[in-house]
C-alpha cells in the first residue's frame, strides 16, 4: 500500500498554499494532493455565475510568496484561476495533484501513527486505499455538491426557470428576460449588475438588507508603487497596508458601531438616486461586521441602480406563481428567470466520516486547536481562512504552521502531535461567532472554540502571525509522542 508523508486534500487556494509551503519548508516530505473535481481550482473553478469576483483585494487573496501584479486589485474569477494555475506551475505542484481523487473516509492507528485514507477515483469511482502520517484537509467550508435552497411556496408553477448560482448552466441565455434575484449577500449584489447589461431588468429581492460598500476596482497607488518598487517589495508594503487598515475598520467597527453604520450609510448617498430609499433597502439591523460586508467594486451595482436596469425590493415572499413572485405585501414581481442567491450549505471537512482508534470522531464534541486543529484527533489540521478579511491571509499561516510542526516531530524523533482539552472550565462558544444565516444554520455541527488561547479563535491577522510563526509548539496542550513499537 502506498504511503505518503503528507495527504493534502483539496486542489484550491489552501491546497496549493500547503503544497509550496511543503516544497519550500519540508523538500524531503513526500505528499500528494487529492482533488476530488476533474480541476484545480476549488471555488474559482466551480462557481461560472456572471460577474463572479472576489470580495477580497488580490494583494491579501494572493499568495504571500506571490505577487498579484495584474492592474485590477478587485478580481474576476478567471484571472484568480489563471493565477492559481500559474502558481502550481511555477512551484512544481501540478505533477503533486490527483485530479478525480475523492476521500470517502479516514481512520487513525495510534500503534503505527498513521492514517488509512479510504477513496474514490476516476468517473468509475474505483476504490483505492492508502496511507499517510499527516492529514491536512485545505476543502473549504461548504459543501460543494448542495447548496442552500430553501422550497417556496407554488415554485412548481413557475412557467420559467429557476437557477442557483452555485449550479449555474453553461452558455445559459438570459438575454431581453425580466431576472428576479433572491438574495442580498455577495453573490445577489455581483449578479445584479453583471446581468443587468443583458436581461431586459433585474430585480434583487431581499427579505432584509446588507451592508454595501463600493471600492474602486484599481487601486491607483499599488499600481503606481509598482512601477517604482521592485515587484516583491511593492507587493508586500500593499498588503501590509491593506491588512492594517482591514484590521482598524474592523476594531472601529467593534468599538464604534453606530459611528461606523452612520459613515457606511453616508457613503451610499452621492451614489444612489436622490429617491432611493437608503433606509429601507440598505440599512441592516445589526452593526457592520456582525455579518460579512459586501464588497461593490467601482460601484457597479448603484450605476445600474441609476441607470434603470436594476432595483431593489425588500419583501417577504408570499408564493410563486406562473409569471414570477407574489410577495407578502400584496405586490408582484414578474419574472421569466429566478436566481435563488441563498446562500452557501456549510459543511465540516467535506463530511468525511473520521475515525481514532476505532472510535468514529463527532467534531462537534471537539475544540479547535487555534483554528487548525481538533481536540482528541492526532496528526490532522485544516484550513480555515479568516471571516473579518481574506481568506488566504489565514491559509499561509496555517500551512507554515503546519510545517513548523513537522519539522519540530522529525528534530525530536517523534510521530503524533495531538491537542488535549484537559481543562473542564473551559467555556465553549460557536466556532464563528457571525450572525449570517449560513454560518448559524451550521454551527451546532461545528467544532467550538474556548474562551482562553490556544482554544480561542482569532479573527487577527496581526496576533495569529506572532503565535503561528514564533509561537512555542511544545505548550500545555499540545502532546508529542511515537508509539512504543517505533
Amino acid at each position: 500500500m502506498e504511503h505518503l508523508d503528507v495527504l493534502i486534500v483539496g486542489a484550491g487556494i489552501s491546497g496549493i498554499s500547503g503544497a509550496y509551503h511543503l516544497n519550500s519548508q519540508c523538500p524531503t516530505k513526500t505528499y500528494a494532493l487529492f482533488e476530488s473535481r476533474e480541476a484545480i481550482g476549488g471555488t474559482w473553478d466551480l462557481f461560472r455565475y456572471p460577474g463572479i469576483r472576489s470580495d477580497s483585494d488580490m494583494y491579501t487573496l494572493g499568495f504571500s510568496f506571490k505577487p498579484w501584479t495584474e492592474a485590477k486589485a478587485i478580481a474576476d474569477g478567471p484571472s484568480i484561476l489563471k493565477y492559481l494555475h500559474e502558481t502550481a506551475e511555477e512551484h512544481d505542484i501540478k505533477s503533486k495533484i490527483r485530479l478525480s481523487h475523492k476521500v470517502i473516509a479516514a481512520a487513525w492507528d495510534s500503534e503505527t501513527a498513521r492514517w488509512t485514507i479510504d477513496f474514490t477515483n476516476g468517473p468509475t469511482q474505483e476504490k483505492g486505499q492508502l496511507t499517510c502520517s499527516f492529514l491536512y484537509m485545505c476543502t473549504g467550508y461548504y459543501n460543494y455538491q448542495q447548496a442552500h435552497r430553501p422550497n417556496f411556496p407554488g415554485e412548481e408553477s413557475f412557467k420559467g426557470q429557476i437557477i442557483h448560482p452555485q449550479f449555474w448552466p453553461d452558455n445559459f441565455n438570459y438575454s431581453g428576460k425580466k431576472v428576479v434575484i433572491i438574495g442580498s449577500g455577495a453573490t445577489a449584489v455581483t449578479l445584479v449588475p453583471a446581468m443587468s447589461d443583458q436581461a431586459a431588468h433585474v430585480t434583487m429581492l431581499q427579505r432584509s438588507p446588507t451592508y454595501v460598500v463600493s471600492r474602486p476596482g484599481e487601486d491607483a497607488f499599488a499600481n503606481w508603487l509598482r512601477k517604482v518598487l521592485p515587484g516583491k517589495l511593492a507587493y508586500s508594503v500593499i498588503r501590509w497596508r491593506n491588512v492594517l487598515f482591514q484590521m482598524y475598520f474592523y476594531n472601529m467597527a467593534r468599538k464604534y458601531p453606530a459611528r461606523v453604520k452612520e459613515r457606511l450609510l453616508d457613503m451610499l448617498k452621492p451614489e444612489l438616486p436622490t429617491d432611493f430609499d437608503i433606509p429601507k433597502h440598505f440599512t441592516p439591523t445589526y452593526n457592520p461586521w456582525d455579518q460579512r460586508l459586501c464588497l461593490v467594486p467601482d460601484a457597479d451595482l448603484f450605476t445600474a441602480i441609476k441607470a434603470g436596469k436594476a432595483s431593489v425590493v425588500t419583501d417577504h415572499i408570499e408564493r410563486f406563481d406562473e409569471s414570477g413572485i407574489a410577495l407578502k405585501s400584496g405586490t408582484h414581481l414578474d419574472a421569466e428567470i429566478i436566481v435563488t442567491a441563498t446562500g452557501l450549505q456549510l459543511q465540516v471537512l467535506s463530511g468525511v466520516p473520521f475515525q481514532v482508534d476505532g472510535q468514529p470522531v463527532d467534531f462537534a464534541k471537539t475544540f479547535s486547536y487555534k483554528g487548525m486543529m481538533y481536540s482528541g484527533v492526532p496528526n490532522l489540521a485544516s484550513a480555515f481562512g479568516y471571516t473579518n478579511a481574506s481568506w488566504t491571509l489565514k491559509a499561509d499561516l496555517t500551512a507554515e504552521y503546519v510545517c513548523r510542526l513537522l519539522t519540530h516531530l522529525d528534530a525530536t524523533g517523534q510521530t503524533t502531535c495531538l491537542p488535549e482539552k484537559g481543562d473542564d472550565n473551559l467555556k465553549p462558544a460557536p466556532w464563528l461567532d457571525f450572525t449570517s444565516g449560513y454560518v448559524t444554520r451550521a454551527m451546532e455541527s461545528f467544532p467550538k472554540q474556548g474562551d482562553v488561547a490556544p482554544w480561542k479563535v482569532h479573527q487577527n491577522y496581526a496576533l495569529d502571525l506572532m503565535e503561528f510563526r514564533f509561537g512555542k509548539l511544545e505548550d500545555d496542550v499540545m502532546r508529542f509522542s511515537k508509539p512504543r513499537a517505533l
